[in-house]
């Protein structure tokens, strides 16, 4: 009887657990249990994967070497003396002619008779290729220009001059714009027989979204004579200034702009000449008012040279106005003129 209790008792519990009475299912076992999450914490099985890291903006193109002044040279006015008539006329789309009649009391007077031609090939709302540009004078000296988009980043340009039908000046142009650079070659006056020619290479790389570094190379020979000139140049562009220098071993080249608001810009451009061993500082401005069609340029300089051009819309008519007027104070010399422009 000892023997049967003794073979029906239960194991004895092990440490820290109670007996549990007969006929009670066993304890569950002892794995800890999961501590409660406040409420909005991920679980493990939930938690999010590692955002991506941002990616850089791709650069701007710089644009071209040769357009890295041209905000500001834009502002000044274009020196104007005696009486000037132009005439635009539109044959088609594609083709337009020009006339205009210079007289001139300082210079000689004369006639020009332009020809353009813009092509089929639609690149944007303002840019269609072929363009073959042609101006030639009573005198019979042609100046003539065709600019062609080979591709999506290739341009070209053949441009030449005459004068009374006699060659005296050609060059051919290769221009390519990548995602944020520019380079360009030009080749002048090529004579393989004589061994002469210009050669020019630029390059501009934007080194940021607003920072753009270039440099321009200038070579050129000619029987006895060959040499090399190599300019820098740096353009800084904000949201409503434009920033530019140029220095090589021709001198320095700076220039200012800045677009004050709407209606008004203004210019400093600084130029430092070592073959001319001469220096300079203008100042410009242009005023727009749209609403009176109006549009007035002005500038001084360090030479005290002052000159100023108004130009007039004439609506519905299609004409403008223009008058301008320049002085030198330092060698007391005075030159107006008046224009007009039909179509």
């Amino acid at each position: 009887m000892g023997n049967a209790l003794a073979a029906g008792s239960p194991p004895p519990p092990g440490p820290g657990l109670l007996p549990v009475p007969p006929g009670l299912p066993p304890p569950p076992s002892a794995a800890p249990r999961p501590t409660a999450l406040p409420p909005g914490a991920p679980g493990p099985a939930s938690a999010s994967p590692p955002s991506p890291a941002p990616t850089a903006e791709p650069l701007p193109n710089p644009g071209t070497f040769e357009e890295c002044h041209r905000r500001c040279k834009e502002l000044f006015p274009v020196q104007m003396e005696g009486v000037k008539l132009t005439v635009n006329k539109g044959l088609s789309n594609h083709f337009q002619v020009n006339h205009t009649v210079a007289l001139s009391t300082v210079g000689d007077s004369n006639y020009h008779f332009g020809a353009t031609y813009v092509g089929t090939k639609q690149l944007s709302p303002t840019e269609a290729f072929p363009v073959l540009v042609g101006d030639m004078d009573n005198s019979g000296s042609l100046n003539a220009q065709v600019i062609h988009q080979l591709t999506a980043r290739l341009r070209s340009k053949v441009a030449f001059q005459t004068q009374q039908a006699k060659f005296v000046n050609w060059q051919v142009d290769g221009e390519y714009r990548g995602a944020d650079f520019t380079a360009a070659v030009t080749l002048g006056n090529p004579d393989v027989l004589v061994g002469s020619g210009i050669l020019v290479a630029h390059y501009l790389q934007s080194v940021t979204p607003a920072l753009a570094l270039g440099g321009e190379l200038v070579y050129h020979r000619r029987p006895g004579e060959e040499g090399t000139v190599v300019s820098l140049a740096g353009k800084y562009t904000a949201p409503n200034w434009i920033g530019t220098l140029t220095v090589g071993q021709a001198g320095a080249h700076a220039t200012y702009y800045h677009k004050a608001n709407e209606q008004l810009q203004v210019g400093v451009e600084f130029e430092a000449s070592t073959r001319m061993q001469d220096t300079s500082v203008s100042f410009g401005y242009q005023l727009d008012l749209p609403k009176a069609n109006l549009l007035f340029r002005g500038s001084v300089d360090s030479n005290w040279v002052v000159g100023a051009v108004l130009e007039k819309k004439l609506p519905p008519l299609p004409l403008t106005l223009a008058m301008g007027a320049f002085l030198n104070h330092r060698k007391n010399k005075f030159q107006c003129g008046f224009g007009l422009t039909i179509g």
